[in-house]
Formats: structure tokens, sequence, C-alpha cells
């Protein structure tokens, strides 16, 4: 089930993320695993709406706590249907969402468009990592 995450769920959700960074030959290293892990300890948790699948966690996403906005998702082991879970709790009882995803995440990409997200712009990398990205944003139907 999906769960509002607990303080002592901050470390396996940056660990999710480190190791998706480090799986990615194209993902800069800008921080370094314990400063991700001090980040959403310190951050994420406090000043997000975190929520995770898993005890301990094994995917989580992050909401803007003023506006509707997908501000991480991230699961261990895509494929699954975590995700499409984790999105279609983000949803519910929103008329709209939207996110950016990397341009280089092609299989993310198609993921959001299946689960009905449309492009709204790219950019050249107006981002931490300097890498070109998609903002992309769902309507309800």
């Amino acid at each position: 089930p999906i769960r509002p995450a607990q303080a002592r769920d901050t470390d396996a959700c940056a660990d999710i993320l480190n190791d998706w960074i480090d799986g990615r030959d194209w993902m800069p290293r800008i921080h370094t695993p314990q400063a991700v892990r001090d980040f959403y300890r310190d951050y994420v948790f406090a000043k997000r709406d975190l929520f995770v699948a898993g005890d301990p966690p094994v995917g989580f996403m992050a909401l803007d706590r003023d506006a509707p906005f997908v501000t991480a998702l991230y699961v261990a082991k895509p494929g699954r249907g975590l995700g499409r879970r984790l999105i279609e709790f983000a949803k519910t009882g929103r008329d709209h969402l939207r996110l950016w995803t990397f341009q280089a995440t092609t299989r993310a990409q198609a993921f959001y468009r299946r689960e009905g997200f449309v492009e709204e712009r790219r950019t050249d990398g107006d981002n931490e990592e300097r890498l070109p990205d998609i903002l992309l944003r769902w309507p309800r139907p």
C-alpha cells in the first residue's frame, strides 16, 4: 500500500534515488549520496508531501504542498506497476498534475504518456544537472 512517509523512510527514498543516479551513465552526480540523504531528511520530508510504497520503501513520490506538482517519483524496480500506482494516487482529487522528466529518460516519457501526460514544453537544461528536460502535464479528462 501507499502511505505517507515517516522520518525513518527518508534514507530509503534517498537511496532509491542514489541508485537511479548511479545507474545512468548520462546522469551527473551533483551531490554525494550522503548529501542526497540529508536533503531528503531535512528538506523533502519537511517541505513536501512524501509518499512511499512498501516497508521498507521500494518506491516513493514527492508532491509539492502548494501546487499540483510531482517533484519526484522513483521506484527501485521499474516495470511492476508501482509507478502507476503512485501516479494514480497523485491524480486522486486533482484536476491536473505537472512534472519534469529528463529528455534522456525515454522509458519515463513513455510511462507518463501512457498515464495521460502531455508535453507542455522543453528546455535545454534549466536545471541543476544542466540536462535537457520536458515539462509534462496531466489534465483530468
